[in-house]
């Protein structure tokens, strides 16, 4: 499915998706306008353009913007003129090849309505907050790590690194666990078991030593939970041998997860720290000691930044700062690659596989499936745009596989996991050169810089036409160009040849 670009995407980027929106309310024709935005920034174009059916925005006055938050102080977004232009495009938008799909998928054989929970965090620590992401549409959830010993946080205990304006592309926290008791905990789990008893609970557990891992496993299960998550990761811990620790010694995962067994007869999962150089052996421990599964990845050691002023790291606690859990979009690339590790070692066939990391819309999530993972888990996309986003992952998905001719979404998990080969396997014989587009190329030069000073000295620029010129003979096809070009007018030729 390519990408509907006819629409423009950094004036939607504008948007600030507000709770109970002005727009929505303004305008006329009772639009879902704020969702239609929405769902356009989320990539799910099938329901933008659904919902945008019964709009015509031609002749309309556009009260929707008048009422944008952003009107005064800045430029309200430019509503009418996003709709406009989708609307004269949606018709390239992918035909349909099925009508029915299938969402549902299993979670060590527990039947999930869909492949999206929440991950253990601040997301998912209490009955109403549960309550309102399940009547929203989310299949389970993984509850707030559950402990023996009091938590002790800090203020603040957030950062972030900025995209897109206003967005996380990055994220840190420097969070503990749950700061309820164990039992108002599992009172919630009996709850959520009673009014919710199609959804999954996945109970996040953390002891201090064998027996209390067992008991806690133990109890979870007696308060209604549907599966156990054993938190051998957390970063954040004060204790030494405590989360992370755990996750980087396979022998206390081995040790703990066979606690953890012996405690309870509900499907076990292991969430891992990727802050080692391979996940592979505590994978392996993990299942040594008897997990169904492995959820991956938690939180990235990190440092976001440093007050230049203050000169003190984000976020600063009194004037100290501390290394925190780094998550967000930017750890997707570093998730897939743990994904991508399990989901290929033959001594991990047939666990199941939650991934985590920075997943926050459909494609996002479809990417963890492909390489291996059967169930994702999300939380810093919810902290930031709340539970609604599960509207947009839900509708992206089903759409993708009505276009592919897909009737559920098991038969993607794992799709594209021979596609990661070791390096000594990739074709390094065959040369793909750019190609230009010359009616999309704007002459800006980007990509003759790039390839300047980055790159093979490849690229000229014409200088009457600012147009770029290919010597083919000095071009290698590492397609810098491609990637730099901001009117994306380079693409791939269709022939390839030998170097």
């Amino acid at each position: 499915m390519e990408r509907i670009l006819s629409f423009d995407a950094t004036e939607v980027s504008r948007c600030q998706l507000c709770h109970d929106a002005p727009c929505s309310k303004a305008c006329p024709q009772r639009a879902p306008v704020a969702d239609i935005v929405r769902s356009l920034y989320f990539e799910n174009y099938t329901g933008a353009a659904q919902a945008l059916e019964r709009v015509d925005c031609l002749g309309c006055a556009a009260p929707c913007e008048s009422a944008c938050l952003l009107t005064g102080a800045k430029d309200a977004v430019e509503i009418r003129r996003i709709f406009t232009e989708f609307e004269q495009t949606k018709d390239t938008l992918p035909a349909h090849r099925i009508d029915e799909v299938d969402l549902a998928c299993n979670l060590c054989g527990i039947h999930l309505d869909n492949p999206f929970l929440l991950s253990s965090s601040v997301v998912s620590s209490t009955y109403d907050q549960l309550a309102r992401a399940f009547e929203a549409g989310w299949a389970g959830a993984s509850f707030k790590t559950v402990c023996n010993f009091p938590q002790h946080e800090a203020s603040p205990r957030f950062s972030a690194v900025n995209s897109r304006g206003h967005a996380f592309y990055g994220f840190k926290n420097i969070e503990q666990l749950s700061d309820h008791t164990v039992e108002e905990n599992l009172s919630v789990f009996r709850r959520l078991r009673d009014d919710y008893p199609s959804k999954v609970i996945v109970a996040s557990i953390m002891g201090r030593n064998a027996d209390e891992w067992t008991r806690l496993a133990e109890r979870c299960e007696q308060a209604g939970a549907s599966a156990i998550e054993c938190n051998f990761s957390c970063p954040n811990m004060e204790d030494e041998d405590l989360g992370l620790t755990i996750g980087q010694s396979p022998e206390l995962v081995e040790r703990f997860t066979s606690a953890v067994k012996r405690g309870t007869s509900l499907p076990v999962l292991a969430k891992l720290t990727p802050n080692v150089g391979d996940m592979i052996p505590a994978a392996l421990a993990a299942r040594s000691g008897g997990a169904d599964g492995i959820s991956a990845i938690n939180t990235i050691n990190s440092i976001t930044g440093v007050d230049i002023d203050s000169l003190v790291a984000e976020p600063p606690v009194q004037g100290k700062s501390m290394v925190g859990g780094y998550s967000g979009p930017a750890v997707k690339p570093i998730a897939l690659r743990f994904i991508s590790e399990m989901g290929r070692c033959e001594g991990l066939a047939g666990a199941h596989i939650s991934g985590i990391g920075g997943i926050e819309t459909w494609r996002d999530a479809l990417e963890f499936l492909l390489l291996g993972a059967g169930s994702v888990q999300v939380t810093t996309a919810v902290m930031q745009y709340g539970y609604r986003i599960i509207d947009d992952l839900i509708g992206g998905l089903a759409e993708y596989l009505r276009c592919k001719g897909i009737s559920s979404v098991e038969f993607l998990v794992g799709a594209a996991a021979t596609s990661v080969v070791d390096h000594t396997q990739v074709e390094r014989d065959i040369v793909q050169l750019p190609v230009f587009d010359r009616e999309l190329c704007n002459g800006c030069g980007r990509c003759y810089l790039s390839c300047q000073d980055g790159g093979h000295q490849a690229i000229r620029i014409d200088e009457e036409s600012r147009m770029p010129k290919l010597d083919a003979k000095r071009c290698v096809g590492c397609h810098l160009c491609k990637l730099v070009c901001p009117e994306g007018a380079i693409g791939v030729a269709a022939k390839a040849f030998l170097r």
